[in-house]
C-alpha cells in the first residue's frame, strides 16, 4: 500500500484534532502587525464568558472562517481577532448563584472578595466557549485574544468615558430608567425583551375638588397610583374642553393634584384621561418635565412600596396593586375591569418584570454620535448586506435617546469618577487620582456603579488592536473588512461601534456588515428550550463531524433568509463528505505523482468538458464569496464535485484509468484529474477545512498545509472559449442521452444488471454526430449491449420511450420484461397506495382535525396527500404502457 491511499472511510474526529493542533503549532492562523501582503481583517462579536457555543455561535463563526480562510489563500495578510466579553450582569448572575450554594451572598464578602471569586470563576470556565469554537474550526489569530476586562482594553475604556465627559456628552441626571428589582441595576432600552400579557385595564374615578363631578381614568397599573401628581387630557378632546374644573383628589392619598392639557394624549385608549406618574413611566416623565411636576417615587429599588405610598408602604408592588383595587372597590372609586390585552417589559437576563424607575444615572448624550454614523452609512463609507436592514438602521439611529451607561453591579469597568467626601469635587480621571485637585484632601471615594457592557464592546474593533496607543496593528487593520453578526445586535452592538469608532478613530470601524438571520428548527420555529427542540451544535458535531456541520450550515445561509435546521440535513452533508472521501481514494490510487502540466491540445471531450466546468465553477465561488452568497457557493460546488466530477466524469474516465495500453490518453487524463481533485480540496477548503487538509497531505505533488495553497482563480491558461462552449454543449447530449435510458430503466423496475437494446432518432444531425463519436461512452455508462443513432431509426415493437431536448430514445423491452408479472405487480401497489391516500383523503376531509391540528402538522399531511398523488399518476401510466405492450 503506498502512503497516498486514503483509509477506506472518513473518520473525522481523530483528523479534525490532529489538523487543529497541527495549525496552532505551525501557527498558521497569525497575522503580522506589518505586511507588504493586502490586510484583511475580523473582530469576532466576543461571545460571553460565561456562554456555550449555540446554534447562533455556530453560524457566525463559521461564515467568518470561510472568509478568513478564502482570503488567506488569495494571499491576504489575514488578522481574525478573538475574545470575549466580560458580560456583567451575566456572569455576575453566575457567581451570585455559587455565592448561594455556599450560603452566602456578595454583601456578606464584600466587593473587593466578590470581584476575586469573578476572576477566580472566568480562570475556571472562561476558555470553555473558546475551546469550543476551536472544535468548530476557527482559525482566529488566538495569540492576540482579548477581554473586555483585560488591562489594555480597560485603559480604553477609561479614556473614552474621560473625553466623553470633557466633551459634555456624559453626564449624570435624574430620568426614567428601566430597573430590575432582580439584577439590581439600570437597564438600557435595549436591554428590555417585550412580551405580551393579559392583563385588565382598571377605570378609577378622580373626584374633583368641589365636588362637581369625576374624572374616570383607565389604567393598566394602579399599584403606581399613590405616584400620580396630575391628570391629563388633550386639549382637542371636547368631552373634557367644558368640565369646569381644574383640579381632582388623588384617590387613597386625599391630595390634590392638577388636570393639565397635554397633545400627548391619546384621545382613543381608554377614557381619553391619563393618570401622569412622572417617576415610574417614560413618558410621564416627559410630561412632566414639560409642565414642572414633581415626581414621586412610590416602588423602590426593591420592588416594595415606599413610605411615599402612604398606607401601602412595605408591600410588594403586586401585592400593593391587589390592596390598591380592594380599597377603591370599598370607597366606590372603581368604576369597572376590562380584559386588556399589552405589552410588558422584561430583563433580558433573568425574564423579571422590569420596573420603570426614576433614578440618578449616567447617561451618554448619542444624538451628535449617531449623525455621523448614520451619514457615514449614507456615503458608502459602510455598507449594510442586506440592503433591507439599512433603513431599520437609519430608523433606529434617527429616533435615538440618551444611552443610560451605569449599572449598579459590581462585575464589569467601574466608572472613574471620584467624589471628595471634604469638599464635594467630582473627579473624572483616567488615572486614580490621589489628592482632590481643589482641596487637596485625600477622602476620595470612586462612583461604586459600573459601565454597562456595551460600552466596552462599542470599542472592540479598535481597543483590540492596542489604542490609545498608535499600534503597527492598529495602522494596518483598522478599519476592519467586514463584520458578520446576527440582526439581534444591530442596535446594541454594531450602531454603538459605528459611533465610537468614527468619534474617537476618525473612521468607520468596518467597511462592510454583513447581517445573517436566525437558525430555526426544521418547522422554521425559534429554538428554545422551553420548546425542547434546541439543536447542541457540539452533540452534531459528534455524530456527524465538525465538515458536514459547517458546509449545511453554509449551504443553506442565504441572505435575508431564515435556515431550517435539523440533522437529517446535516446527515445529507455528512454523505457529501463521505461522497468526496471516496472520489479522492479512488483518484489517489491512480495518482503516483503530481501532473500539473495539461497538454490542452491533447485532451478528450470528458477531460475538455470537466476543465470547462471547473473553470466556470471556479469564477462562480470566487464571485459569490466576495459578495457573501455562502450558499450559492456552497450549493456550486456541491453539485460540481456530487454530479459533475462523481456521478460523471470519474464514471466516464474509468475505462481509460484502467487501460494500460493507452498511455499517452490515459496519462493526460490522470493530468486532468489531478488538476481537478487539486482544485476542489481547494475550492472545499474554506467550508470543510478538515478533510480538505487530509486529503491534501496525500494528494502527491503538494506541499505544506492546504492553508498556505493559492485558492483557484479563474484559469487564465483555460479560459471559456467557444470551443469549450461546444465541448459542454457536446457533453450535455451525451448525458441527456444516458440519463433518459436511465430514467426507462427506473420507471420499468429493470435491473441494473440487465444489458439493454437502445438506439435514438433524430433529424438533427449535429446531434446524431455527436452521438455516434462518443457511443462508447453512452454504452458503457448506460449498460447497453447494442445501440445506434440515426435520422431515420424506427421505434422497435415493445418499446419504451423518452424524449429529451429533440431526439427519441426507443428502449427494447422485448425478453427483459414479463409484461402480465410487471402489470401484476403495478395493479398491487397502485391498490395499496389508493389504501393509504384514502386514510390521508379523510384526515384532510375532517374540519376537527384541520381546525384544531397545528399549522405545521395539517401541513405535512398536505404535502404527504400531494407526493402520494405524483406517485399514484406515475404508477397509473407505467400500467397504462405495460398494458399496451402486453396487448401487441
Amino acid at each position: 500500500m503506498t502512503s497516498n491511499i486514503l483509509d477506506k472511510g472518513y473518520e473525522p474526529h481523530e483528523v479534525e484534532k490532529r489538523w487543529y493542533d497541527f495549525w496552532e503549532k505551525e501557527q498558521l492562523f497569525a497575522a503580522k502587525d506589518e505586511s507588504s501582503q493586502k490586510p484583511y481583517s475580523i473582530v469576532i462579536p466576543p461571545p460571553n464568558v460565561t456562554g456555550v457555543l449555540h446554534m447562533g455561535h455556530a453560524l457566525n463563526i463559521t461564515m467568518q472562517d470561510i472568509l478568513c480562510r478564502y482570503r488567506r489563500m488569495h494571499g491576504d495578510n489575514v488578522l481574525w481577532m478573538p475574545g470575549t466579553d466580560h458580560a456583567g450582569i451575566a456572569t455576575q448572575n453566575v457567581v451570585e448563584k455559587n455565592l448561594a450554594g455556599e450560603g452566602l451572598d456578595r454583601h456578606q464578602i464584600g466587593r473587593e472578595k466578590f470581584i476575586e471569586a469573578v476572576w477566580k470563576w472566568r480562570k475556571k470556565y472562561g476558555s470553555a466557549i473558546i475551546n469550543q469554537l476551536k472544535r468548530l474550526g476557527a482559525s482566529c489569530d488566538w495569540d492576540r485574544e482579548r477581554f473586555t476586562m483585560d488591562e489594555g482594553l480597560s485603559l480604553a475604556v477609561r479614556k473614552v468615558f474621560v473625553q466623553l465627559y470633557n466633551e459634555g456628552l456624559i453626564y449624570r441626571d435624574n430620568y426614567i430608567i428601566n430597573w430590575c428589582q432582580r439584577c439590581h441595576t439600570a437597564l438600557a432600552d435595549l436591554e428590555v425583551e417585550h412580551e405580551e400579557h393579559d392583563g385588565h385595564l382598571y377605570h378609577i374615578k378622580y373626584p374633583s375638588t368641589d365636588g362637581s363631578g369625576v374624572i374616570i381614568v383607565a389604567t393598566t397599573r394602579p399599584e403606581t397610583m399613590p405616584g400620580d401628581t396630575a391628570i391629563a387630557v388633550n386639549p382637542e378632546d371636547e368631552r373634557y374642553r367644558d368640565i369646569g374644573y381644574n383640579e381632582v383628589i388623588l384617590p387613597l392619598m386625599n391630595r390634590t393634584i392638577p388636570i393639565i392639557r397635554e397633545k400627548y394624549v391619546d384621545t382613543s385608549f381608554g377614557t381619553g384621561a391619563l393618570k401622569v406618574t412622572p417617576a415610574h413611566d417614560p413618558n410621564d416623565f416627559e410630561i412632566g418635565r414639560r409642565h414642572n411636576l414633581p415626581s414621586i417615587k412610590v416602588i423602590g429599588d426593591d420592588g416594595l412600596m415606599t413610605s411615599e405610598a402612604g398606607q401601602f408602604k412595605g408591600l410588594d408592588r403586586f401585592e400593593c396593586r391587589e390592596a390598591v383595587l380592594k380599597a377603591l372597590k370599598k370607597e366606590g372609586l372603581l368604576e369597572k375591569i376590562e380584559p386588556h390585552k399589552h405589552k410588558v417589559g422584561h430583563c433580558y437576563r433573568c425574564k423579571t418584570v422590569v420596573e420603570p424607575n426614576l433614578s440618578r444615572q449616567w447617561f451618554v448624550n448619542v444624538k451628535p454620535l449617531a449623525e455621523k454614523a448614520v451619514k457615514a452609512v449614507e456615503e458608502g463609507k459602510t455598507k449594510i448586506i442586506p440592503e433591507s436592514w439599512t433603513k431599520n438602521y437609519y430608523n433606529w439611529m434617527n429616533e435615538i435617546r440618551p444611552w443610560c451607561i451605569s449599572r449598579q453591579i459590581w462585575w464589569g469597568h467601574q466608572i472613574p469618577v471620584w467624589t471628595c467626601e471634604n469638599c464635594n469635587e467630582v473627579i473624572v480621571a483616567v488615572d486614580t487620582p490621589e489628592t482632590c485637585p481643589k482641596c487637596g484632601g485625600k477622602n476620595l471615594v470612586q462612583e461604586s456603579d459600573v459601565l454597562d457592557t456595551w460600552f466596552s464592546s462599542a470599542l472592540w474593533p479598535f481597543s483590540t488592536m492596542g489604542w490609545p496607543e498608535e499600534t503597527p496593528l492598529l495602522k494596518t487593520f483598522y478599519p476592519t473588512s467586514v463584520l458578520i453578526t446576527g440582526f439581534d445586535i444591530l442596535f446594541f452592538w454594531i450602531a454603538r461601534m459605528m459611533m465610537m469608532g468614527i468619534h474617537f478613530m476618525g473612521d468607520v470601524p468596518f467597511k462592510d456588515v454583513y447581517i445573517h438571520a436566525l437558525v430555526r428548527d426544521e418547522e422554521g420555529s425559534k429554538m428554545s428550550k422551553s420548546k425542547g427542540n434546541v439543536i447542541d451544535p457540539l452533540t452534531v458535531i459528534d455524530h456527524y463531524g465538525t465538515d458536514a456541520f459547517r458546509f449545511t450550515l453554509a449551504a443553506f445561509a442565504a441572505q435575508g433568509r431564515d435556515i431550517k435546521m435539523s440533522e437529517k440535513r446535516v446527515e445529507g452533508y455528512r454523505n457529501f463528505v463521505n461522497k468526496l472521501w471516496n472520489a479522492s481514494r479512488f483518484s489517489l490510487m491512480h495518482l503516483n505523482k503530481g501532473c500539473d502540466n495539461i497538454d490542452y491540445n491533447q485532451l478528450s471531450l470528458p477531460d475538455r468538458w470537466i476543465l470547462s466546468r471547473l473553470n466556470t465553477v471556479t469564477k462562480n465561488i470566487n464571485d459569490a464569496l466576495d459578495n457573501y452568497r455562502f450558499n450559492e457557493a456552497a450549493g456550486t460546488i456541491y453539485k460540481f464535485v456530487w454530479h459533475e466530477f462523481c456521478d460523471w466524469y470519474l464514471e466516464i474516465i474509468k475505462p481509460t484509468l484502467y487501460a494500460k495500453e493507452k498511455q499517452n490518453e490515459r496519462q493526460s487524463t490522470l493530468s486532468v484529474l489531478w488538476r481537478v481533485l487539486h482544485d476542489i480540496l481547494l475550492l472545499l477548503h474554506p467550508f470543510m477545512p478538515f478533510v480538505t487538509e487530509e486529503i491534501w497531505h496525500k494528494l502527491p505533488g503538494t506541499e505544506g498545509s492546504i492553508m498556505r495553497a493559492a485558492f483557484p482563480a479563474t484559469a487564465s491558461d483555460y479560459l471559456i472559449t467557444e470551443k469549450d462552449a461546444e465541448v459542454e454543449s457536446k457533453m450535455e447530449v451525451i448525458t441527456e442521452i444516458i440519463s433518459g435510458i436511465r430514467n426507462i430503466r427506473g420507471e420499468m423496475n429493470i435491473a441494473p444488471s440487465l444489458t439493454l437494446e437502445a438506439s435514438v432518432q433524430s433529424q438533427d444531425e449535429l446531434k446524431i454526430e455527436t452521438i455516434k463519436q462518443y457511443q462508447d461512452i453512452i454504452i458503457n455508462l448506460a449498460r447497453l449491449k447494442s445501440f445506434s443513432a440515426s435520422k431515420s431509426a424506427i421505434k422497435p415493437k415493445s418499446s419504451a420511450t423518452a424524449i429529451v431536448n429533440g431526439a427519441s430514445i426507443f428502449v427494447s423491452l422485448e425478453g427483459i420484461i414479463d409484461f402480465a408479472k410487471e402489470a401484476g405487480r403495478l395493479e398491487k401497489e397502485i391498490n395499496k397506495l389508493a389504501k393509504e391516500l384514502s386514510t390521508v383523503s379523510n384526515k384532510l376531509s375532517n374540519e376537527n382535525f384541520l381546525n384544531k391540528a397545528p399549522a405545521d402538522v395539517v401541513e405535512k399531511v398536505k404535502e404527504k396527500n400531494r407526493a402520494l398523488l405524483e406517485k399514484q399518476q406515475k404508477l397509473q401510466a407505467n400500467l397504462e404502457k405495460i398494458k399496451e405492450f402486453e396487448s401487441k
